[in-house]
């Protein structure tokens, strides 16, 4: 794939701009083929156990298929986890942090959490650690992880989780009491390239207790155990004087270098990367030093390390002993001597190695400099940076190629027919091995489509490139179905996500410069596959009502919208919605097109048909209730009776949502858009073109979208009571008003209340809660639709916010005070406190852990809390495009020029409704 360079960099050129820059194009099949710098990254997983793709299993039950217990005996198939992990581009050498405090029962290799069953909420890691900086060049890396000096509380956690209801929080590893008196170890691990083939690895240690510890501290490097799977022959590690030297067709000559520390030699360690088969499976051995032969010797002195130090996995065995509140590091190179590049020689010195440590930290802060604005506040710069750090270290090698998944590889047992006839058994055409952003690097180490979406839009101010690959990613043919559906994520590639691909790629050609017009034709050709997808198969009847299930939305129903009772039809509004949505953005799209080349100018008219086509059944459906004023998904129950499911939820905010202002350039293509629109308006009786086309001249303008002014004050009155969705910190999911469950009439069980925090319902697991919380997907959206009414309407288009205040605002006010509010879950209030960590004290009050940020999931309804998966979650990186792009600044959702007037506003609220 080919595609015009990125634009330049926002105020000018730095060191990290210039990495960038070094790439040849987007490669054909894989864009990390193209750029040196990508060929080390954080692309190992913090969880590989309890994933889909390892799950060999007659059930489909992956959690128990590959336990936690498993992980550090078991070689695994796809993928590879660990901490603080580095690998190379194709994934076949892995380098991480194991620690050991001197009595855990195991290494501390990878993070311990709750599977999805054992959890009272569903799964949920049970560990502290946090992406503190990072270049998108992975140039610069840090990461911070805080171990108790006492055994790790395993069956605790297990068992107190168990016990509690889901009435009741989720026990954390703060809850038992671990870290009280400063009795854990406080360790960072920086990574500086001094060149695409050398890294430097500085680990520092803490010691924040009282008295005098020793930690066992053991950088690991490895090899993804492929050879069983191909046949082919093992590579090999092996000692080779103060480092661990590689035998690998394509890495030979890496090595592992370790210095001395604290005037001690650490001590190398070898064993297989093969599973120990005696453990689990009380069958013949493969190798005397299996996968945890290192765990075994540290832990209990076992034989179970190769005295000739070779192998396929490896440790440098560091024994540091830290006095009370003392300091230690490490250091380690990893480097391919043969390709040293730097003006020294590669000569490694104590002044050597703290020039490029320092040299690659002031690259991070000329980078973020120059992306942030001028006067970005310290907390705000905060935010921004360790935002933008979780999105780097949420990097992975996905592979999966579904076929062997489903029949088994050559020369292994044949997989159980349950495996071979259930999940994703109709997407044999998937074949990954791409480098993709994940939602969150334990939770879901998966991708999930229209999370991946989301991060592109921030992605696209670190690397535009990326930005760009990753949406087309999913559109190439080992991904995209034949058919034109997306896959949804690992569990379910069946299950279907709001189609937000195109409104993400239109939001990064702006955000990148508006230049790369082959990137967007290019997307925009596989997408028009994919939007037909929706037409035959989502809209089974033919009448431009759609449905999708769930659509993203888990739990947010008081029934499971992907597996209704027999004979029960639910009408979607937000379904129908997000058709709309996709229609506004292919739209924009085709319009942006149109100005490069007339062709597309059959396209707008297209998809303005098609939206059309929408409103007028969204219309006939009786979704919009005009006495409450709000949308709800209509019930027919299987004895023909029909009414609302009378809950205001987000379902109803949806087709308030679809909008966009044209700048109209050409009077040709107005006035052909403008015929288009009457033909079908008049058609319908309806006349509302008055106030959809506005101005003259070079100025004239169209709004295209499905809600009428009169109706979009309506929703937004409900949306913005601080009595209803309207939060401290943003929108929440569920109205407030539903404190008191709402029933479906005549279904029992089906019922459903606001609940601020985790949801008391086991649907979806039991952890998707969208019963009250509030999720950065949708309150981004309502953010960019207020922008876009307002370059339609204007300043002088106000309505009251909040609700009942008796202050009027425009538009735009409007959506910076909601950015605001989001980006204050992170920031210190009055008191000092940040909204995300709600009541926990450690996290509010003490200096060692209070201004490291995690990144949820989703967030408490009322006091803004962190809830959920904790590590930059998908769409919650939002958070740096709100800071970077803030509404009172600069509009950039879809075109550069504002052509709104004040002279061209009308009293557009008390226009017909539409």
């Amino acid at each position: 794939m080919t595609t015009t360079p990125s634009s330049t960099p926002p105020r000018g050129s730095t060191a990290e701009h210039a990495r960038l820059a070094q790439a040849t194009g987007l490669a054909e099949d894989n864009l990390f083929e193209s750029n040196p710098w990508y060929e080390w990254g954080p692309y190992l997983s913090e969880r590989a156990w309890g994933t889909v793709r390892e799950d060999y299993s007659d059930s489909g039950d992956a959690w128990d298929f590959f336990p936690h217990d498993h992980a550090r005996s078991r070689a695994y198939r796809w993928n590879e986890d660990g901490m603080a992990g580095l690998s190379d581009v194709h994934h076949e050498l892995c380098l991480a942090l194991a620690l050991w405090n001197g009595v855990d029962p195991i290494l501390k290799e990878r993070m311990f959490g709750l599977t999805g069953p054992q959890g009272n909420h569903g799964e949920d890691v049970k560990e502290y650690w946090w992406y503190l900086d990072g270049l998108p060049s992975h140039a610069w890396l840090r990461w911070r992880y805080h171990y108790p000096q006492q055994a790790f509380p395993y069956q605790w956690l297990i068992d107190e989780n168990a016990r509690r209801s889901r009435d009741e929080p989720e026990f954390e590893l703060m809850d038992t009491g671990i870290f009280d008196q400063g009795r854990y170890w406080a360790v960072d691990v920086a990574y500086a390239k001094a060149s695409p083939t050398e890294v430097l690895v500085k680990i520092t240690i803490k010691n924040h207790a009282s008295e005098e510890a020793t930690l066992s501290v053991l950088p690991t490097l490895w090899f993804h155990n492929s050879w069983q799977f191909t046949g082919d022959a093992a590579p090999g590690l092996f000692l080779d004087g103060d480092g661990i030297a590689v035998d690998h067709p394509r890495l030979a000559g890496y090595r592992l270098d370790a210095a001395t520390a604290d005037g001690v030699r650490p001590q190398a360690l070898f064993c297989d990367n093969e599973t120990n088969v005696p453990r689990l499976f009380g069958a013949a051995a493969i190798t005397d030093y299996p996968k945890d032969g290192i765990n075994d010797h540290v832990i209990a002195g076992a034989n179970t390390v190769n005295p000739d130090q070779r192998g396929t996995k490896a440790a440098w065995w560091y024994k540091i002993t830290v006095p009370a509140q003392g300091m230690a590091e490490i250091r380690l190179r990893l480097h391919r001597p043969d390709q040293i590049v730097s003006p020294t020689g590669g000569v490694w010195s104590d002044q050597y190695f703290d020039e490029i440590v320092a040299s690659r930290e002031r690259d991070a802060d000329e980078f973020y400099a120059a992306l942030a604005p001028d006067d970005i506040g310290e907390e705000q710069m905060r935010v921004l940076r360790q935002a933008c750090a979780g999105l780097v270290w949420s990097k992975q090698m996905y592979p999966y190629r579904v076929t062997s998944w489903l029949d088994g590889d050559p020369g292994q047992p044949l997989p159980p027919p349950g495996h071979r006839q259930g999940r994703n058994s109709g997407w044999r055409h998937l074949d990954s091995f791409d480098v993709l952003a994940m939602p969150d690097p334990w939770e879901y180490p998966w991708f999930a489509a229209w999370d991946l979406a989301f991060h592109t839009i921030t992605w696209a101010y670190l690397d535009p490139a990326f930005a760009k690959y990753q949406l087309l990613v999913l559109l190439r043919e080992w991904f995209q179905h034949p058919n034109g559906a997306l896959p949804a994520y690992e569990w379910n590639f069946d299950d279907v996500n709001p189609p937000v691909h195109a409104l993400a790629a239109i939001r990064v050609f702006v955000i990148d410069g508006g230049t790369d017009f082959d990137f967007l034709e290019r997307i925009f050709q596989k997408l028009l596959l994919n939007f037909t997808w929706w037409l035959n198969r989502e809209d089974p009847e033919g009448k431009n009502l759609f449905g999708g299930g769930f659509l993203g939305l888990d739990n947010i129903s008081p029934l499971d919208r992907s597996h209704l009772p027999p004979g029960v039809k639910l009408d979607q509004a937000d379904g129908t919605a997000w058709m709309a949505y996709y229609s506004v953005a292919m739209l924009a799209v085709a319009a942006t097109l149109a100005e490069r080349d007339s062709v597309y100018d059959d396209m707008v008219v297209k998809f303005l048909e098609q939206l059309v086509l929408v409103m007028d059944a969204l219309e006939a459906s009786g979704c919009y209730d005009p006495t409450d004023g709000f949308f709800y998904d209509l019930l027919t129950e299987a004895s023909g009776a029909k009414g609302p499911v009378e809950v205001q939820t987000l379902v109803g905010v949806i087709p308030a949502l679809p909008a966009i202002t044209l700048p109209t350039r050409n009077t040709e293509r107005v006035q052909r858009l403008r015929k288009r629109f009457a033909r079908r308006m008049e058609a319908s009786h309806r006349q509302i073109l008055d106030w959809r086309i506005r101005g003259t001249g070079n100025s004239r303008r169209a709004l295209v979208s499905i809600v009428a002014p009169e109706r979009l004050v309506r929703i937004f009155a409900t949306l913005f009571d601080e009595n209803a969705f309207l939060s401290p910190h943003g929108l929440r999911s569920i109205s407030k008003r539903h404190s008191t469950p709402y029933q479906v009439p005549g279904m029992p069980g089906a019922t459903i209340e606001y609940e601020p925090a985790e949801s008391r319902t086991a649907m979806y697991g039991g952890n998707s809660n969208w019963r009250g919380p509030l999720w950065f997907p949708i309150n981004y959206l309502v953010i960019r639709a207020l922008l876009e009414y307002d370059r339609f309407f204007g300043h002088e288009f106000t309505i009251e916010y909040p609700t009942g205040s008796g202050q009027h605002l425009p538009l735009r006010n409007i959506a910076g005070d909601l950015a605001d509010r989001l980006v204050s879950i992170w920031l210190p209030g009055p008191d000092g406190r940040r909204p995300v960590y709600g009541g926990v004290e450690l996290l509010q009050t003490d200096p060692a852990w209070k201004d490291n940020l995690l990144f949820f999931e989703y967030f408490h309804g009322d006091n803004g809390a962190g809830l959920g998966a904790m590590h930059q979650t998908g769409w919650t990186s939002l958070v740096a495009d709100l800071l970077l792009d803030p509404p009172e600044r600069v509009h950039r959702m879809i075109f550069y020029e504002d052509t709104t007037t004040a002279s061209d506003v009308s009293a557009a609220a008390t226009g017909p409704a539409g």
